[in-house]
């Protein structure tokens, strides 16, 4: 491992022996070099405007670990106008958007190996810095002058690598090949140094957790632990960002295991260590916390009835018992109650999910469900009638596939008669919903006679008379099923009568 080496310090930038490297690792990375046209151009516009060229970061990290990947970060001694000169002889799609950073982007289509268009996004930076101020929710950037300077300043010693474009050599100051192979996450400076110039990083490294299977150094644990406080410096969004990206990775526990266990997740989900309480209400676990855990690992299994990983999903699993803590009463004989936590919880899924800067339409989504994940429960102790079954679709609309997915992975009992019992219920709910579907059409789910059929046979203008008619006709419905519009016209001017006469 390397030591920790101060930021005003040139570190030596030396190469990596070879012999360290499998012969698919070597393969890997003359392939990011030579594999694409557009990079081979690239490579040689640098090369002529005699400024340094180099591969750095995810990509590079990736290609040892085996992943592909059709996103290129470099970085080089020009300067953003260089840069963009020089992307425009390459792409006609070129952005600016990052170049108070010092970053321009372009975006390639060119064919693949197998013939295929592939679209390559490449960002090329200046030499820089990060730091933030103590107060500052932004970053400083100074440009630099070398490479050294650049990757001392990465998040990671695993993205702390350069691969030089030009000559091929594969640059490792602070032996990140090694990290790489025995799994380890630390920091090119002092983890206290790397964290007070971007508290982002202390999210990343419970993301890198969770989508490498890697674990922190003991010192990067540490300075999380101290510094978590400093992570609200940094804008809601940039949080938002990394926690989603923890989430959706291969194994979120272990990401979400490590923002809890230092703090930090009580700055940005604070609402998540808060489940770690003694007992839940059936005593099936140590908390509450390790049950939210063991929803979201199932409801991971279960994604594949979504189409893939699926964010909404995620997060309701995650969100679905924030409620319990606020609604935790002690009952006479020792037992526990968490009434109405389903619809205390809602509200403060979406509490959270507003402050994280959440689109609308996920914070309801996600809400929807978390309101909705006890409902079946009625349907475990008693069948329900047509009539609720259709009330149950009609109030989860289009997020029912995950409110399947959701209820089935909620139960994580260990008495197996009783997930049996859970199990073959929810399985005869679906059953009995797919039976209606196809005779009633559930997902129209409406009233046999639309608006204006109502103002006509009513002969009443559009109005408040006309909504309170659409609501009735959809509860008779709900309650019997499709009428027809004779039977529909029947009911209608019958319960219109009587409005009139009331």
């Amino acid at each position: 491992m390397a030591g920790a080496r101060g930021i005003g310090e040139r570190p030596p930038v030396q190469c990596l022996d070879v012999s360290d490297l499998t012969t698919a690792q070597l393969d890997a990375l003359v392939e990011l070099r030579t594999g694409s046209p557009a990079v081979r151009r690239l490579t040689q516009l640098f090369d002529e405007a005699d400024h340094e060229l180099y591969l750095v970061g995810g990509p590079v990290r990736d290609a040892l670990l085996g992943r592909a990947g059709n996103d290129l970060d470099f970085t080089t001694s020009a300067r953003p106008d260089e840069i963009e000169t020089m992307l425009k002889q390459v792409s006609k799609a070129v952005w600016d958007i990052g170049r108070e950073f010092g970053t321009i982007g372009c975006a390639v289509t060119e064919p693949g190996p197998d013939g295929e268009p592939v679209k390559l996004v490449i960002e090329v930076t200046t030499f820089r810095s990060d730091a933030y101020a103590s107060d500052s929710r932004k970053p400083a950037v100074v440009f630099g002058d070398h490479l050294g300077g650049d990757l001392v300043r990465r998040d990671f010693t695993i993205n702390a690598m350069a691969l030089d474009m030009t000559t091929g050599d594969l640059l490792d100051p602070f032996k990140g090949a090694d990290d790489l192979v025995h799994g380890v996450l630390m920091t090119p400076s002092t983890p206290e140094l790397s964290f007070s110039d971007d508290p982002l990083r202390m999210m990343r490294a419970a993301r890198f957790t969770a989508q490498l299977d890697f674990r922190p150094a003991p010192a990067v644990v540490q300075a999380m632990t101290d510094m978590a406080e400093r992570i609200t410096i940094v804008s809601a969004e940039r949080v938002r960002d990394e926690l989603v990206k923890t989430i959706m990775a291969p194994n979120p526990r272990k990401g979400l295991d490590l923002l809890v266990s230092t703090g930090l997740a009580g700055y940005v989900l604070p609402e998540l260590p808060a489940l770690r309480m003694e007992r839940d209400e059936h005593n099936r676990h140590k908390d509450v916390y390790e049950h939210t855990l063991t929803v979201l690992d199932q409801t991971i299994d279960l994604e594949d009835r979504l189409g893939g990983p699926d964010l909404i999903a995620r997060l309701a699993a995650l969100l679905h018992d924030i409620g319990k803590p606020r609604t935790r009463r002690f009952e006479p004989g020792g037992k526990v109650s968490f009434h109405h936590h389903d619809v205390v919880g809602a509200k403060m899924a979406t509490k959270r999910m507003q402050a994280l800067k959440f689109s609308s339409d996920q914070t309801r989504s996600v809400a929807k469900l978390v309101e909705l994940h006890l409902r079946f429960h009625g349907y475990a102790d008693a069948d329900w009638s047509d009539s609720a079954v259709r009330r149950y679709v009609r109030d989860a609309g289009e997020e029912l596939n995950r409110l399947h997915v959701l209820t089935r992975s909620d139960c994580t009992t260990r008495n197996a008669r009783k997930a049996a019992r859970l199990r073959t219920a929810y399985e005869q709910l679906e059953w009995r919903i797919d039976e209606l579907a196809a005779q009633e059409q559930l997902d129209a789910m409406r009233p046999d006679l639309d608006g204006t059929q109502i103002m006509a046979i009513l002969g009443i203008p559009p109005g408040p008379a006309v909504g309170k008619a659409y609501k009735f006709l959809l509860e008779k419905r709900l309650d019997e099923g499709p009428l027809g519009p004779e039977a529909a016209e029947q009911a209608l001017r019958a319960w219109w009568a009587a409005q009139e006469e009331g």
